[in-house]
């Protein structure tokens, strides 16, 4: 069956690399806001027949989401024969439990919207914590890029004795796997959340330090607390100036620059979302993952 990539606006350069390796024709998409901010889209060639992959990560999600939902819509009406979705950052992960009365489970709807709209997702390292698996949620196809072998590989060729951190216990097998990779220790921090913008952090072992270099590393930068407040801990041990590692690049509001302002030795995020920190390539594995998938 015949493919095409259409990049969804702003991830031109995912879709270029998707078509780039995967030997596809990039459709184009017209796309303009009406004067009452209505989307909209114009797919500029034929889809009929064909699979259409759908360029989208999602981060800054809300707008995003209607967008692909009228997208998917539009392609469906062309006579697409199928849509996959390929989004390196997949949003409302986190919401994944109502803890109190009123409350509802993010996570499970937005699956159900995309479910509806597409047929197939690919996506790195989703936030996986009371929900176990994609599958528990998305009743699609799914599949899963992890980030954790091109981080180990950037961690081998750039720190000298590095020591993998963990932000907290949800990272611990993350962090372990890294560290495995790169042959070299890791440990978890313990993390207190006081509040989305008040996080407290000590290092349980801190003799783990002596001769390493931390490298702190986590999922997903947001408010970035976690990793400032770790880097004060450190300093205040007079441990060596930290490397920071995320996997998605989100940096809320003011983030990165509290972050760079914390005085970290270097910033390094993965390329699941477009951000000047960007060092660390996940692409390879994208496209290989979304040939099997399509």
């Amino acid at each position: 069956m015949a493919a095409t990539v259409i990049s969804y606006p702003g991830n031109e350069r995912l879709a270029r690399a998707l078509a780039d390796r995967l030997s596809l024709e990039v459709t184009l998409l017209e796309t303009r806001h009406f004067p009452d901010d209505e989307l909209y889209f114009r797919v500029e060639g034929d889809v009929k027949g064909k699979t259409v992959v759908v360029a989208c990560t999602l981060d800054r999600p809300n707008e995003k989401i209607v967008g692909l939902q009228l997208l998917a819509s539009l392609l469906r009406d062309l006579g697409a024969a199928k849509i996959m979705l390929v989004a390196p950052y997949l949003a409302y992960m986190r919401q994944d439990r109502a803890f109190h009365g009123g409350e509802g489970v993010s996570a499970r709807y937005v699956a159900r919207l995309l479910s509806a709209a597409f047929d197939g997702l690919a996506t790195v390292d989703p936030h996986l914590h009371r929900i176990a698996a994609l599958s528990d949620v998305y009743s699609i196809p799914t599949r899963l890029v992890h980030a954790a072998p091109a981080i180990s590989d950037w961690i081998v060729r750039n720190v000298r004795s590095p020591l993998v951190i963990g932000p907290d216990g949800e990272s611990a097998q993350w962090a372990e796997d890294i560290a495995r990779r790169a042959a070299c220790p890791a440990v978890v921090l313990e993390k207190e959340r006081l509040g989305d913008r008040d996080v407290r952090v000590s290092l349980p072992n801190p003799d783990s330090l002596t001769g390493r270099t931390p490298v702190l590393v986590d999922d997903i930068i947001s408010t970035a607390r976690t990793m400032i407040a770790a880097i004060d801990h450190l300093r205040a041990m007079s441990a060596p100036t930290p490397i920071c590692i995320g996997v998605h690049a989100i940096f809320a509001g003011d983030a990165y620059e509290l972050l760079r302002t914390g005085g970290p030795a270097r910033i390094v995020t993965c390329n699941t979302i477009e951000h000047e920190t960007n060092g660390i390539d996940v692409r390879p594995q994208i496209r290989d993952t979304v040939a099997g998938l399509i």
